[in-house]
């Protein structure tokens, strides 16, 4: 596999022969372009220096485009959900296309998975790492005419998607700004332009930039606080104001959300006059709108790539570490939870749960036997062959995407069938048993089907799985409640820090990946709390070190993010931020071709 770097691999007009030399599967179809594989390991982010850098890098902000919109940008997607954009009220998948529409975040992450400036200019952080002081950019409009963004908008944001607690890292922001009444931290508002984060612990600036950036599931925006207290939220929320360079006109549930163009947006205009995302669920469907021209952009599967190469001026950009698929073995909640509580879901009768959470007892040794076997039945470079096409590669622990050159090389599940069923029947399952699998559904490319091929390899040695399907605001709030007892395959975007993802096994983590134990909390704890970048490297390693050894969760691949364009725009876009790749963003950007 040809070796990635961070920038986008295009190639127009191939001859055949030359596509045939790379992949079997690419050739040249007429006049269109076609993305070659280029996962790779990447090249080494230099988020590093965050840990070590107290102050933030402001940037020079170019002058919005001067364009008067036209046309309408059609994009294609598997599920946006209902439209709901008051911070209390949102959940993914919806977080991902309000931040690629309508809002913006404090910070944008550029390619080297350091943060930019966006709607904050500068974040002074002290040497201590203790005080925060956030300076917000002026001038910023919000839509439908409520004004100027000030400090009182930002904070009052933060603090409902806090209260909202559906934002997959609601509980950790809430303990950085003094939300949640602890007395770990307070927020004051200095001026309109100035707000200041006065902590009792230091906070490592990735873990900060993670819920204050501008792509994926934990994608914040600002909204009027005058807009809810006039309106109320429930009917703010459906007709919400923000900052993004789009503003939301009109939505049907299940059907479409309509944007338009905001002209002179202090950031960039868009050259389209109208943006709609369409939620069309079926591949097929999507495929089948771009040939006909009803779409210019739509989530993509790799296996629909020589379809799309097909349509004469269509061009497909492949971004390397565009996502990373992991399993979840739900059910694992070993302690208690943040309120002392025992988990009324824990079912140590689950085979690959543990009774005992001595990690050297009998019970533990055999859920891990179990889990380890139904890690090694996968056979996961076929899934990157045949389901990605190539565009990916193989991967075994999750959240090191883009930090693969400090990982542990023995993170590796060697498909051996065989020994996966030896392995069920020394714990004590020669017939195998029964499993719910659920797919997170949140747009991600090949996330139904990879799921349903490792029910194919269970079903092999014996496992009888029960394919789940539901849409992904469904399912969320089990996996936050702590109550669904299955096993899910969940797509997540890059990780500033290996750490960040760790936090997902925190018992004050919002979102949850089903696995829970006193060690990683006080672990993973005690990273987060490190500011030396060797510490949190070392603290990193052993989190995940014990991760693999106890098989507590897992990884299948790596995928590269394949973004389609039409032959009515210019394929030539960027995103507006890097740490989320897997689906196309940056639509303002895009220009008429």
């Amino acid at each position: 596999m040809p070796t990635s770097s961070s920038r986008p691999t295009i190639l127009r007009h191939l001859p055949k022969a030359i596509v045939l030399i790379f992949v079997a599967l690419l050739f040249a179809c007429g006049s269109s372009a076609t993305a070659t594989p280029a996962s790779g390991a990447g090249t080494s982010p230099t988020a590093t220096s965050a840990a070590a850098t107290p102050t933030a890098m402001p940037q020079a902000t170019d002058a919005p485009a001067l364009v008067k919109p036209a046309g309408t940008l059609n994009h294609g997607v598997s599920e946006t959900g209902i439209f709901q954009g008051h911070p209390s009220e949102v959940s993914s998948p919806r977080v991902q296309y309000m931040s690629s529409s309508i809002g913006e975040g404090l910070v944008t992450i550029g390619e080297n998975l350091l943060p930019n400036p966006m709607i904050a200019t500068s974040w002074d952080v002290s040497e201590d790492f203790l005080s925060w002081t956030w300076k917000i950019r002026s001038g910023v409009q919000f839509h439908k005419g409520y004004g100027e963004l000030t400090t009182e908008d930002v904070v009052y944001s933060l603090d409902q998607f806090y209260q909202g607690a559906k934002l997959a890292r609601a509980g950790i922001l809430g303990d950085y700004y003094g939300f949640n009444g602890e007395g770990n931290s307070t927020t004051k508002i200095i001026d309109d332009y100035t707000y200041v984060v006065t902590n009792t612990k230091p906070w490592v600036p990735a873990v900060v930039n993670e819920f204050s950036r501008n792509a994926a599931g934990v994608s914040v925006w600002m909204v009027p606080k005058k807009q809810s207290e006039e309106l109320g939220i429930e009917a703010a929320s459906v007709d919400i104001a923000s900052t993004g360079p789009w503003e939301i006109v009109e939505h049907e549930s299940g059907s479409f959300w309509k944007f338009k163009a905001v002209q002179d947006h202090w950031r960039q205009t868009p050259y389209f006059e109208e943006l709609i995302y369409w939620s069309i669920p079926e591949e097929s469907a999507r495929v089948a709108g771009f040939v006909t021209g009803n779409l210019d952009i739509f989530t993509m599967a790799f296996d629909s790539l020589s379809t799309v190469e097909g349509v004469k001026g269509a061009v497909v950009t492949g971004w390397p570490n565009g996502g990373q698929a992991g399993l979840n073995f739900h059910g694992q909640y070993n302690g208690v939870d943040k309120d002392g509580n025992e988990y009324p879901a824990f079912n140590p009768d689950l085979p690959w749960v543990s009774g005992n959470m001595d990690t050297e007892s009998e019970e533990w040794a055999r859920a891990v036997k179990v889990r380890k076997a139904m890690n090694i039945a996968i056979d996961r470079q076929a899934l990157v062959d045949e389901l990605l096409s190539g565009f990916g590669r193989v991967q075994s622990v999750r959240d090191w995407m883009g930090h693969d050159q400090r990982q542990n090389p023995d993170w590796n599940y060697e498909y051996n069938p065989e020994l996966a069923k030896q392995m069920l029947d020394e714990a004590g399952y020669p017939d195998g048993f029964e499993i719910t699998l659920t797919p997170a559904i949140r747009g991600a490319p090949a996330e139904v089907e990879s799921c349903h091929a490792v029910a194919n390899y269970w079903e092999q040695i014996g496992i009888s799985v029960k394919i789940q399907n539901l849409p992904y605001a469904t399912l969320r709030p089990q996996m936050i409640s702590r109550n669904y007892n299955g096993i899910t395959c969940l797509t997540v975007s890059s990780r500033l820090s290996p750490i960040i993802g760790a936090s997902n096994y925190t018992v004050d983590s919002t979102f949850s990946y089903g696995t829970h134990h006193p060690w990683l909390d006080e672990h993973v704890r005690d990273t987060q709390k490190q500011v030396e970048q060797a510490k949190i490297e070392a603290g990193e390693l052993e989190v995940y070190n014990w991760i693999w050894e106890n098989s507590v969760a897992s990884s299948l691949y790596v995928h590269d993010g394949l973004w389609p364009a039409g032959p009515r725009i210019d394929p030539d876009w960027r995103p507006t931020d890097f740490s989320d790749m897997k689906a196309p963003s940056g639509f303002e950007y895009v220009k008429h071709r």
